[in-house]
């Protein structure tokens, strides 16, 4: 496992276009067995770049599952992604994470970046990477789900639910922002970003 810390791309930036393939359909209320960009309208879209067999991400995860529980009837949408190499790490390939997701009952769309070129759109760089865009698709936030860390405590979540109270009540997000850390993502041969 290499430690990564995320890149911290410029806030007010446009979030890039995707179109990737769901692994759990039913998830979100949307048809069809891919999710765009366009499919999302709400006052905050949370990216999260994830993947199953990361302690890092896994330690997060129950704690996301809650998130977007808590914040659906608040105009929150939540959207996964993974970009692993599945050849490298088969724990990440589409059918397992359509089993993952499943046996955990995500209550979001688990999305499937098997190019890895949404990933590097985003500025992704580990797992999990966590991006949040207002109402008109700005970045206004990225960096750390919270303080914690496999084996440091139960993951609440509370640096993105700070943020996401104050875009909701201010408008903007000007509480200071810590990257995320996590396993670096697992970039097919020759496909690492520049």
């Amino acid at each position: 496992m290499a430690l990564t810390y995320s890149t911290m791309k410029e806030l007010g930036s446009a979030a890039p276009y995707f179109d990737l393939p769901v692994a759990n359909p039913s998830a979100d209320g949307l048809s069809g067995d891919r999710r765009s960009l366009d499919q999302y309208d709400a006052a905050a879209l949370v990216v999260v770049f994830t993947c199953n067999h990361c302690p890092f991400a896994k330690h997060v995860e129950d704690a996301l599952i809650r998130s977007a529980a808590a914040w659906a009837d608040k105009d929150v949408q939540f959207v996964l992604i993974s970009a692993n190499d599945a050849g490298g790490y088969p724990e990440d390939s589409f059918d397992a994470m359509a089993a993952r997701a499943a046996a955990k009952g995500y209550p979001f769309p688990y999305l499937y970046d098997e190019s890895q070129e949404v990933a590097k759109a985003y500025g992704a760089v580990c797992t999990p990477d966590l991006f949040v865009y207002d109402r008109d698709k700005k970045l206004v936030y990225r960096g750390r789900y919270d303080e914690t860390r496999p084996d440091m405590g139960v993951s609440t979540g509370k640096d993105l639910h700070d943020a996401l109270d104050l875009l909701l009540s201010s408008g903007e997000v000007l509480a200071e922002q810590v990257p995320s850390i996590g396993c670096n993502i697992k970039w097919k041969p020759g496909n690492e970003p520049a």
